[in-house]
């Protein structure tokens, strides 16, 4: 059988393509920001990470442009021998004084991170307990890493201790991982209720904090801190590429685990390290976090007054407490097909479709910035009213 079979089979895309609703790889033609020009338009844009509207702080700009200057464009080299910069070792020094956790070790890219974190602590006689919709970095991981891996029902847990029970701990480790807000829905993991069984069995609690990090907590450090709680988790997980406007991950926790980690994790010591502009953005965007804590509250005012206005137009949501809104199309297809009406309206949302999500539960994620306007939000949520009546999804 020839091995690219597979590759001609691609069907659903050709589909979609052929429809002229296949929504994905458009592409932008300036900085992301609450609006953006994407393929010659003008459009609003709901559907980015971009939590706390940094992507295009002139302070962020300014950094990564110096950087470039002082270091060149890479370090040709991992962290382990010749691509450790001072100033890959001052963002770690920062961002754990801000998590205020003992140390951090930072990787390459945040899906990197999870593969080099999990792969590293976990062993062949381990039990990794993964949440059933943790985003696929911490799969990816758990498959590295020869352990064990053990799913338990989303948020579910009584199914979690079900599942502790059966382990003996005498011979093997157990690492707890989960999403503390969860990339698709926007739901914030029960953290007390995993801490609680953690202690209760000896495991360890790993939070992917990706999209937690700016956005939950007073100050934003997170899910751990939302709920008071950081003493409590043994490791955070989290990027660069969201609150931080830059790119990049890491790894905060004890002194001893994170240097175990910089030693053992076959992620972390055979990739190049994170480029200089990338370093010095991510440093210039937390340093703008600490200062201006205001912009955690702006970024819940704003997603508020998107939600409500959302349910005062019939409009069917997944609740949360986050900026992450999805938006119920039901069938896959109805999904395309809002997303390209949505566009040519001047508003872009992401679709989730199956497998990602149940068949006949197709979303749209709707994502929000702390720099998004309640102008910018009656657009979009007129918009997205009109388009889901046109589909007969909502009367």
């Amino acid at each position: 059988m020839d091995l690219f079979k597979k590759c001609y089979s691609l069907e659903n895309v050709k589909n979609a393509k052929e429809k002229g609703i296949y929504p994905y790889f458009h592409q932008l033609n300036s900085k992301q920001g609450p609006e953006v020009v994407m393929e010659g338009k003008d459009i609003i844009m709901i559907g980015s990470n971009n939590y706390l509207g940094l992507t295009s702080h002139p302070e962020v700009i300014e950094a990564g442009v110096e950087a470039l200057k002082q270091y060149g464009s890479g370090c040709s080299g991992s962290r382990f021998l010749n691509g450790t910069l001072t100033s890959h070792v001052e963002l770690e020094s920062e961002l754990a004084s801000f998590l205020q956790k003992e140390d951090v070790v930072t990787f390459s890219t945040g899906f990197q991170s999870n593969l080099g974190i999990i792969s590293a602590i976990a062993g062949r006689n381990d039990y990794i307990l993964c949440d059933k919709e943790n985003h696929a970095s911490i799969y990816d991981g758990c498959r590295l890493s020869f352990a064990k891996m053990v799913r338990y029902e989303h948020s579910d847990m009584q199914d979690l201790e079900n599942k502790l029970k059966n382990i003996d701990t005498s011979v093997s480790g157990i690492l707890i991982v989960t999403d503390g807000v969860f990339s698709m829905s926007g739901e914030i993991c029960k953290l007390p209720e995993i801490v609680a069984l953690a202690k209760k069995y000896g495991a360890r609690v790993m939070v992917d904090d990706a999209h937690g990090l700016g956005v939950l907590g007073a100050h934003g450090r997170g899910t751990a801190e939302h709920f008071g709680l950081e003493d409590d988790v043994d490791i955070y997980m989290g990027t660069f590429s969201k609150s931080l406007a830059s790119l990049g991950g890491y790894m905060a926790a004890k002194k001893e685990v994170c240097e175990y980690v910089r030693h053992v994790s076959r992620p972390f010591i055979f990739c190049a390290s994170i480029t200089p502009a990338n370093v010095a953005c991510a440093r210039a965007a937390l340093k703008i976090l600490k200062r201006e804590p205001e912009r955690v509250k702006a970024l819940h005012d704003i997603s508020a007054y998107m939600r409500k206005g959302l349910k005062q137009n019939n409009v069917n949501i997944i609740d949360s407490q986050t900026p992450i809104i999805p938006i119920y199309t039901y069938e896959d297809e109805k999904a395309f097909i809002a997303c390209k009406m949505l566009f040519d309206r001047g508003v872009y949302v992401n679709p989730v479709v199956s497998p990602a999500t149940p068949v006949g539960y197709a979303l749209l994620r709707t994502s929000y910035t702390a720099t998004h306007t309640e102008a910018q939000m009656d657009v979009a949520i007129e918009k997205i009213s009109e388009v889901l009546k046109t589909l007969e999804v909502i009367k």
